[in-house]
């Protein structure tokens, strides 16, 4: 059976995680009515249910159901509970109820969350398969296809004994076997969370054990799938266990705060309505209390709360565009703190959640006071995730399984299709079982954008390497290098939240992975990605390696060591006047400038007036040594010298129809540099002379129209330490 217990002395209201803290009832929130599972024990025992009538037990799950779905047929439910009712009849919980008292409670929670009449059907039957004589062959007689498949779901469910050695390859099993129906989860979410409610007459080790496993497996589920109502509470339940003293400290501040005659929260959600209703903008203005993890975590940050940090606003509206309506006139009318605005509406969270992010400032006291804008629809899926869209599975009827024979979940949030992606190639549990706890450990996620116009949602702190692999799967492995915002980048690179990035990739299908990127690597798909390719492919010794350096000839290859063509002379004079005239002038060769830059001049050794751009790092190395600057300008002549840059990857005559390019354009090459091939990215440095500096931008663009050549760009001012 499930964690059975019950705490005999106070059983605890069967109600979903709502919107404030779980324990004290604070007045600001509406009390719901406490339900009696012994009453409902008893009536499941002892009620009389004529056949087609609705038995009295269910009368809560009907109530809360109709308020989802008025037009629910509600046939099924009675024939589930009935069925559930005899099969579990003579077996009782822990505490002493009747067993059947479990299902009920599992189903009202799913009930409150918007759950469909199918899904509810199968959380009442959920434990029968397991517990009692019934089979899925008789459930699925009963009730049909879609019913078993979820009570088979869930009956795997139960047989995965977290704490086991055998975890990892159980956990994986579980994942194959009821990833592709996200309701799955969700009744083994709610049937965690009754469990959770009732856990007090457990042995304190028993708890302990499985509010660990609830904290590092389920409520990050939980958030991934959405479901923020079961989340919260489920939290505040693993606090109550793993952090006694903690939580009763909070507990005495929320009923401290409870407690206070003013209410700041209240009188800043007055003033918001007013302000809404003078732009005539329909909306509904509610205090939003936090729970208790959330009021910890924010005294913890914060130090002393005052009124406003027990809680937020949440402003719901009927259209997206109202959203942004409401956070017009309160960025008007209120003073905002700008910092915390985040729009989750235009790039919703990897877990389907929408919402406007703001705060505002109280004029009174300068307490701030967070808003969160959505609409009602946001509302359900932000509380509900994918308990809230309904079956995965309606008509029509072609749509409900892949062209592979597997079940299709149009609903399925990204992150739980990248995991069965990525959980089908890992080498073997153990590895599967460390990255998904890291993964789960993530609570955060970015949004990088493509060039072209798509996003990739990454954790927090995911790389360039990461991206490769979220966007291109397998082939990444040829991935050169990136551009990040515009800029070339290492594949190490930390991403930020909105950066846009260009993956470039090579041409060759054998490429291999560079062993660093594992260090690089923090999602599972690139990690094991990178781990199959490099044991299928093992990569040489050092000494293999440097004695494979020197394997493919210049004319194949680039050489292995740096190449120069042309003499390497130091720039020569240009046409540039000085102040006082007469003085001979030289272009720096650290910053190569050309008209029409800006530039300066210092006097150096031998009377020579070396000219460099304004921007480059050592005009302000110079400055700050005391160094006088010397008046310059361009002259008439419009020849120029210039060091480019140029990045590629390696191939065959690359190097001829480069010089080639550049020689049709009129540039002389002065001298150049190859330097020796890395993982097929080859870097040369030209410095070239061109008749007319107008040129030069035409001069750059024939560099990149070269195959293989992916940036061109003048040299840049060295740091101001070299």
């Amino acid at each position: 059976m499930n964690a059975e217990a019950v705490n005999p002395a106070s059983p605890g209201p069967v109600t979903p995680a709502a919107t404030g803290a779980v324990a004290p009832a604070t007045p600001r929130r509406k009390a719901r009515p406490r339900i009696d599972l012994r009453r409902l024990g008893r009536a499941a025992l002892l009620g009389s249910a004529a056949r087609g009538r609705l038995p009295d037990a269910i009368g809560h799950v009907v109530e809360a159901h109709r308020a989802h779905h008025p037009d629910a047929d509600l046939d099924p439910l009675r024939r589930a509970y009935v069925l559930a009712e005899s099969s579990h009849r003579g077996q009782t919980r822990k505490s002493g109820e009747p067993y059947i008292t479990h299902p009920l409670a599992v189903t009202l929670i799913l009930a409150e969350l918007g759950a469909e009449t199918t899904t509810l059907t199968a959380s009442l039957l959920h434990d029968t398969v397991e517990d009692t004589e019934v089979t899925l062959d008789q459930v699925g007689d009963q009730f049909g296809a879609e019913v078993r498949y979820l009570v088979d779901g869930v009956t795997k469910l139960e047989k995965v004994d977290y704490g086991a050695a055998a975890e990892p390859e159980t956990f994986r099993k579980m994942l194959l076997a009821t990833g592709n129906d996200v309701r799955v989860m969700s009744i083994k979410l709610a049937d965690r969370l009754h469990n959770m409610r009732t856990l007090g007459v457990m042995r304190r080790e028993k708890q302990e054990r499985i509010a660990k496993v609830t904290r590092d497996v389920l409520i990050p589920l939980a958030e991934r799938l959405g479901v923020q109502a079961l989340k919260s509470e489920l939290e505040d339940l693993v606090f109550a266990v793993m952090h006694p003293e903690e939580y009763e400290h909070t507990r005495e501040l929320v009923d401290e705060n409870a407690a206070r005659a003013d209410d700041p929260l209240a009188a800043v959600a007055e003033e918001v309505r007013k302000v809404l209703r003078e732009a005539d903008i329909p909306a509904e203005v509610l205090v939003r209390p936090r729970h208790f993890v959330s009021v910890h975590r924010v005294s913890r940050k914060r130090g002393p709360l005052g009124g406003a940090d027990f809680g937020r606003l949440l402003v719901l509206v009927q259209e997206d565009a109202d959203c942004y309506a409401v956070l017009g006139e309160l960025h008007t009318c209120m003073t905002p703190v700008v910092s915390e605005f985040k729009d989750f509406i235009a790039v919703p969270k990897f877990n389907l959640y929408q919402s406007l992010h703001t705060a505002v400032a109280r004029a009174q006291d300068g307490q701030v006071v967070e808003v969160l804008i959505r609409t009602h629809q946001m509302h359900k899926v932000a509380e509900a995730g994918v308990v809230a869209l309904g079956n995965p599975y309606a008509p029509p009827a072609e749509e409900q399984t892949a062209g592979d024979g597997e079940r299709a979940d149009p609903t399925r949030p990204g992150w739980l299709s990248r995991l069965l992606d990525w959980q089908r190639g890992a080498p073997d549990p153990d590895t599967f079982w460390s990255t998904l706890r890291e993964d789960l450990a993530q609570d955060r996620e970015i949004t990088v954008f493509r060039p072209d116009g798509g996003t990739l949602g990454l954790p927090e702190g995911a790389t360039c390497v990461d991206a490769a692999y979220a966007q291109y799967g397998e082939d990444a492995h040829a991935c050169m290098g990136a551009r990040v915002n515009g800029r070339l980048a290492t594949m190490s690179t930390v991403l930020r939240d909105g950066d846009t990035v260009h993956l470039l990739m090579g041409q060759d299908p054998a490429s291999e992975p560079s062993r660093e990127w594992l260090e690089h690597a923090h999602t599972p798909a690139a990690r094991i990605a990178i781990q199959r390719r490099l044991a299928a492919h093992p990569q040489p010794a050092p000494a293999e390696a440097e004695e494979a350096s020197r394997g493919p000839a210049a004319g194949d290859k680039f050489a292995a060591r740096p190449t120069s063509v042309g003499p390497a002379a130091r720039p020569a004079s240009a046409d540039v006047l000085v102040d006082p005239p007469g003085a001979t002038v030289r272009l720096a060769g650290c910053c190569t400038p050309v008209p029409p830059d800006e530039i300066t001049g210092f006097a150096v050794r031998g009377g020579v007036v070396t000219v460099h751009r304004a921007q480059c790092a050592v005009v302000a190395r110079m400055k700050s040594g005391g160094r006088a600057e010397v008046g310059v300008r361009w002259g008439e002549s419009t020849q120029c010298r210039v060091t480019l840059l140029a990045e590629s990857f390696g191939r065959p005559h690359l190097l001829a129809d480069l010089t080639e390019a550049m020689a049709v354009e009129g540039a002389e090459i002065v001298s150049a540099t190859v330097e020796p091939p890395d993982r097929q990215r080859v870097r040369h440095t030209y410095t070239v002379l061109l008749p007319d500096a107008a040129r030069l931008p035409a001069l750059m663009r024939a560099m990149r129209d070269v195959a293989g050549v992916y940036d061109v760009s003048r040299a840049q001012p060295q740091p101001t330490g070299v």
